[in-house]
């Protein structure tokens, strides 16, 4: 059951390291790998939630997260940049010494007193519940911190993978329902998204948000 949790909490470890690869990342390719990577970490916590319960209904759903995720979701983001040549070069507003130094303040500050009561929701996993806490956090900055829709858009998926991973060791209700809903909404958010954000860039030749600000009727 230990050799478990330290397993389980190392998964944690590498979904962290991927938002904060994200942040750091100057390839669009690899940013999208990265998610593809950070999706399946979470998708094998939810496989060891199935097993664990031995729900074959989760475990199901676990299988269609896994093909949305890791599969559909990356194959639609690099047919995107393919096709439309994306950049995520310098999509940034901070520069990486700023954004490594915001970056860990967000992580210090899921170590203060103002989340440590969290922990208590289940003890024996509070460091993986402070960590997503930290994951989250990193999220939400990613999303503000890039330029670009597209890269926004890897932001909020990757905020969604933060809020799995700490409903897991919170060791709240995933139901096989909600998990279903969810990855269908996930799927229909996707290819709108990616449709969208393509149209952008086909009208604009950019996808810098701050650029399109100035924009007028």
């Amino acid at each position: 059951m230990l050799h478990l949790s330290q397993t389980l909490f190392f998964i944690e470890i590498i979904i962290f390291a991927t938002v904060i690869f994200m942040h750091l990342s100057k390839k669009s390719s690899s940013v999208v790998v990265l998610y593809a990577l950070q999706s399946l970490s979470v998708t094998v916590l939810l496989l060891a939630s199935a097993l664990e319960e031995a729900n074959l209904a989760l475990l199901a759903v676990t299988i269609l997260i896994f093909a949305a995720k890791v599969i559909v979701a990356p194959y639609f983001f690099l047919k995107l940049l393919k096709k439309n040549q994306l950049k995520f070069s310098v999509s940034s507003y901070l520069n990486t010494p700023l954004t490594l130094i915001v970056l860990t303040i967000l992580t210090i500050m899921t170590h203060a007193n103002f989340f440590k009561p969290i922990a208590v929701i289940a003890p024996a996993n509070g460091s993986a519940l402070l960590m997503a806490i930290a994951i989250i956090l990193i999220s939400i900055f990613l999303i503000i911190n890039r330029r670009g829709a597209l890269s926004q858009m890897i932001g909020i998926l990757s905020l969604e993978n933060a809020i799995v991973s700490f409903a897991f060791f919170a060791g709240l209700e995933q139901t096989p329902g909600l998990e279903l809903g969810v990855t269908f909404d996930i799927i229909t958010w996707i290819v709108i998204a990616t449709v969208f954000v393509s149209m952008i860039h086909k009208q604009f030749g950019s996808l810098d948000v701050t650029s399109m600000k100035h924009l007028t009727e």
